[in-house]
């Protein structure tokens, strides 16, 4: 990756290199990348009146969605890391927005389960839960387990009312917003699970 004058970004090769790993330097990477541009919850909230769990949640989706880019290659380095993930958070902060002007319009709609999934906040009731009442609890249970181990103890214990500082704990991740991001990225995997036939 090279910037305009053609040198190197040294920090953003590294980063990379390391999520693109299969070893524990992916969740080092995967760390590494969530810690380091946090304050941009700051700017969302001053920068567009979010309210803090509004940018807390645009910027786990940032780095969700740039972890899968960098991993299937469409990161191309024309800018650097940082650049690039302020332009992906800056959309992320415009989408509540869109969704508050456009969810007064629908407000008698019916959603497909995939959509609601979308939408559901993470300050409301639990995911879990709400899928539970929406949903068949056998069908729950066995998404739950394709899931494999890890996210399905992270959703159950999320769904019994552990908070992310004491399901860190109980986990052994490093702080509660890592937990968070995979709690979030754990989310995105059951709602792909819907979406298949």
């Amino acid at each position: 990756m090279n910037n305009s004058d053609g040198s190197v970004y040294k920090a953003d090769e590294e980063l990379i290199e390391n999520l693109r790993q299969k070893s524990s330097l992916k969740r080092k990477g995967e760390e590494q990348l969530f810690t380091s541009y946090t304050y941009f919850i700051r700017e969302g909230m001053h920068k567009h009146s979010l309210s803090e769990d509004e940018a807390f949640d645009a910027y786990s989706d940032t780095i969700l969605s740039a972890i899968e880019k960098i991993r299937n290659s469409s990161f191309e380095g024309r800018s650097s890391v940082k650049t690039w993930l302020y332009q992906i958070f800056h959309n992320k902060c415009v989408d509540p927005l869109r969704k508050k002007t456009t969810n007064k319009h629908s407000v008698h709609q019916t959603t497909a389960i995939n959509d609601w999934l979308l939408q559901l906040s993470d300050t409301g009731k639990s995911i879990i839960q709400k899928i539970i009442d929406k949903t068949d609890r056998d069908l729950l249970k066995q998404k739950l387990n394709e899931l494999g181990d890890t996210c399905k103890r992270l959703l159950t214990f999320s769904a019994e009312g552990y908070s992310d500082k004491e399901i860190g704990e109980l986990m052994e991740y490093k702080t509660a917003d890592v937990v968070k991001t995979s709690r979030l990225r754990c989310l995105e995997k059951l709602r792909q699970l819907y979406k298949r036939p």
